[in-house]
């Protein structure tokens, strides 16, 4: 599943060709998505000129100068593709822009979704409402974690994939950050100490970054707009890699299930 540097990645894409564009033309191929397109979505768009980029946690947001921001996510195979030389049986929504671009969001698993949502109310909008701070921001703090993490018998794994606590991560990256900062997985949240949460938070947007300066990871459908792949994959130290040896200590990287997801982690560098 596309998490926040791959989505990042694809809005920084896609803003070489959507940023103060007008789309002159919408194309909708299917019903929908996860659901429905809104009823209204070409009618909102065409015409539209596209005033700004953003991620709010997993969705990418296209603001336009009609006060409405199509609000996208990628599911579990979504990508955008710019310019595709043919059409594919999964590109199911086509844009246009005045200077003759097209923008195809193809989703071949059809667990992605695309939403109409007035500008203003972005922030109270269902998925969007009641999201904790994004990693990458200032606001998320070590005493954020601190005062989420007080008194919590829950995973820290799991309750930094609680997108109340912090919005936007995802597991793959999580493993990543916790072998990082060495703390184990299924760590109570409680007993995580503040100097762990000290080396936590930083190893956090140490690997969002370079996954994004990366482009992303590649694990089946995903690519950047442009069709290269994502390329972190490649930096992964424990998530996969299930009995390989750990690049720091040469133990056996080891997997558990934690709210029926995959954790990786060194029980040597972990503790």
């Amino acid at each position: 599943m596309p998490e926040l540097p791959e989505v990042e990645t694809t809005l920084r894409g896609l803003a070489t060709y959507l940023q103060d564009e007008r789309i002159i033309r919408v194309e909708i191929r299917r019903e929908g998505l996860r659901r429905p397109f809104p009823p209204d979505l070409a009618q909102a768009l065409t015409g539209a000129t596209v005033t700004g980029l953003s991620r709010r946690a997993k969705y990418g947001l296209i603001a336009t100068d009609r006060d409405r921001t199509m609000v996208f996510h990628l599911g579990m195979s979504g990508r955008w593709r710019i310019d595709p030389d043919t059409q594919d049986k999964h590109d199911h929504l086509i844009l246009k822009t005045d200077s003759g671009h097209v923008l195809a969001l193809n989703d071949a698993r059809r667990f992605g979704s695309v939403d109409l949502v007035d500008t203003d109310k972005l922030q109270g909008w269902g998925p969007l409402a009641g999201l904790g701070p994004e990693p990458l921001e200032d606001d998320l703090t070590v005493d954020h974690l601190a005062n989420r993490f007080a008194g919590k018998v829950s995973a820290v794994k799991l309750l930094l994939l609680d997108q109340a606590i912090v919005a936007g991560l995802g597991n793959i990256y999580v493993c990543e950050a916790l072998f990082r900062a060495g703390v184990a997985p299924s760590r109570a949240g409680r007993d995580v100490t503040r100097a762990e949460l000290e080396r936590l938070l930083p190893a956090i947007r140490q690997v969002l970054q370079e996954s994004i300066a990366a482009g992303g990871s590649t694990i089946r459908d995903y690519a950047q707009p442009n069709g290269e792949l994502g390329y972190f994959a490649a930096n992964w130290q424990v998530y996969g890699r299930e009995g390989q040896a750990c690049t720091s200590c040469a133990t056996p990287i080891e997997r558990m299930t934690q709210g029926g997801r995959s954790s990786f982690w060194c029980p040597t560098c972990q503790s």
